[in-house]
Formats: structure tokens, sequence, C-alpha cells
């Protein structure tokens, strides 16, 4: 959840508007990934349904290539609106980062960067 009350996170199509069009920053972090913005922007707007539930079904037209199949399936959306609207926001914390490490599983938690070095670190 935001911060504050009057802290405004950033929505992920803002994100990725900038990272096109946007000014002196356009292009200057070209691993930033829209798909890991909308997973942010759920997580911190969980009070708000019918958002998290629009974030839910944009994750769901993204593809996966690791898993074969889009980054968050109906089923495992369906079962995230039932735990929110049941009140279970710590469930439905669990499995929308789960959906998240199965995208991005190298993914820091304050960067959505790969660290190039990590990546191929076999030892």
């Amino acid at each position: 959840m935001a911060e504050l009350p009057g802290d405004r996170v950033e929505s992920a199509a803002e994100k990725a508007f900038k990272r096109r069009f946007g000014g002196k920053d356009k292009g200057r972090n070209k691993r930033e990934d829209y798909a890991l913005d909308l997973f942010r922007e759920a997580a911190a707007y969980l009070d708000d349904l019918e958002r998290v539930n629009g974030i839910l079904r944009e994750l769901s037209k993204l593809y996966n290539p690791v898993i074969d199949a889009p980054i968050v399936d109906l089923a495992t959306r369906q079962r995230i609106m039932t735990l929110l609207q049941g009140g279970s926001q710590e469930e439905a914390v669990r499995l929308l980062d789960e959906r998240r490490r199965l995208y991005a599983p190298r993914e820091q938690a304050d960067d959505s960067r790969l660290r190039s070095q990590e990546q191929w670190d076999t030892s």
C-alpha cells in the first residue's frame, strides 16, 4: 500500500508513457518492465478492488514465456479477487508475489532491473 493516504503511486500506464515519450528520462532505463510496474501498482492499491481487477486483467493479457502461459491466469485472478473481497489481503499478496516470481524470479525487492552479472553467475 502507499506510504500515506496522500501518497500517490505512479500507475504502470503513466510509467510506460514516460518511458516511450517522456522528456529527459526517455529511454534511460531500458530494463524497466511494464508487467512489474503493474505488479507494484496492484500491491499498492489492494483496497481498490476495481483497480486491482483491472490490473490483473491487463496482466492476463501479457505472456510469460518461462511458463508458456499468461503472467496471471484466469484462475489465479479469480482467486486473488475472491481473497481480497473476503478480506484476506495477506493471502492475496502471497499469490500475487508467487505470480511475480514466476515472471521475474531474480527481481530485487526495490529494483525491477536484473543485474547483468547476477544472471550469468553459476557459482
